[in-house]
């Protein structure tokens, strides 16, 4: 049995890194990063041929599994590893293994285009690279996504959840959240989502995704 997660925590293997923490699972960590060739070599494309991280391969008494995309990286993470008891990240129902599926898929189809070019835009480029006019437009569609995350959290608080599926931090949560902080750099948008806002915070702010940054 072993765990080993390939990628960089800059980039989208921040995911499985996060959930195999929340786990307090022993696994290892190969730090490759996402430039200067090394999702290209030989040994890496034989791991994933698309040349992108994250990476998961797992040795499991049924053999060697290999993961890759970041959603599926924590879904297994979650499947694989949790307890599925209500104590930890992973799902302990229908419903709540539903909200996982969901909302991981939702957020790389719907959400992660426009969030991703905010934080580009906005942030993590340097500035003579920037063009603030594709942040722009992206803000300009993120408001109809956004509203979506802020009703169901309305109704989950109805129901006395603090979290998107359940009254604890899931999976759900982190595939979400790790989309959804992308977005923290129009801080003006984001304000109107007060609900979002601080569901984003409780959850970025979890001790095994702050030891990553």
């Amino acid at each position: 049995m072993g765990l080993t997660i390939h990628g960089v925590a800059s980039s989208r293997a921040i995911r499985p890194l996060w959930a195999a923490t929340e786990l307090n699972l022993a696994f290892s960590h190969v730090p490759t990063p996402f430039l200067r060739g090394a999702t290209r070599t030989p040994e890496f494309l034989a791991l994933n041929p698309n040349g992108h991280i994250p990476v998961l391969v797992d040795q499991t008494p049924e053999g060697e599994v290999t993961v890759w995309e970041s959603m599926a990286c924590v879904l297994y993470i979650a499947r694989q590893y949790g307890a599925h008891d209500g104590t930890d990240i992973s799902t302990a129902n229908a419903r709540e293994e539903a909200d996982a599926l969901r909302w991981s898929f939702w957020a790389a189809s719907t959400l992660e285009k426009d969030a991703l070019t905010v934080l580009m835009h906005r942030l993590a480029m340097p500035p003579e690279q920037r063009k603030p006019e594709l942040a722009e437009a992206a803000e300009k569609r993120l408001p109809k996504p956004l509203a979506v995350i802020e009703q169901h959290l309305q109704l989950a608080q109805d129901r006395g959840h603090a979290y998107l599926a359940a009254d604890r931090f899931t999976v759900a949560d982190l595939c979400l959240a790790s989309v959804t902080g992308w977005v923290r750099p129009a801080r003006e948008l984001l304000a109107n989502y007060p609900l979002t806002k601080d569901w984003l915070k409780a959850c970025l702010g979890r001790p095994a995704h702050t030891q990553w940054l």
